[in-house]
């Protein structure tokens, strides 16, 4: 046992010892650092559909048999219509409304724009008036 304990200081004080544990390192590091970035990418819901049944929709995704299916804001969800037009829109994602015109508001595809006809639809379902504009 003395004399593993002895070879092993002996060659971790050597140059060479140094250099081999330093790459070490960085190959454990790295590998770890991909399988934590591979973990992080992976989502709960695999294959999500949303079923549309009268006026409520429905997300169902692989974990429904654990949590039933995820209701979402019907309200919202109707109002998601690439032809509707109204006197404000805001981002299916985002939290800011904006009046029609408004230059800031540019940026949203109008695939997720959505549309309300007055400032209070928008504020009740949970928007805010973006200060932009």
């Amino acid at each position: 046992m003395q004399k593993i304990k002895s070879f092993t200081i002996n060659f971790i004080e050597s140059d060479k010892g140094k250099d081999i544990f330093v790459v070490i390192i960085v190959i454990l590091v790295g590998i770890s650092s991909f399988y934590l970035g591979r973990l992080s990418n992976q989502s709960t819901f695999h294959d999500l559909k949303i079923e549309y049944t009268g006026q409520e929709a429905s997300a169902i995704g692989s974990n429904e048999a654990q949590n039933g299916p995820i209701s979402l804001n019907p309200s919202i969800s109707d109002k998601i219509n690439n032809n509707a037009e109204g006197s404000y829109f805001a981002s299916n994602r985002g939290k800011k409304y904006y009046p029609n015109g408004c230059s800031a508001g540019k940026s949203i595809k109008k695939e997720n724009r959505i549309y309300f006809k007055t400032t209070n639809e928008a504020e009740k379902a949970g928007y805010t008036l973006a200060s932009s504009c």
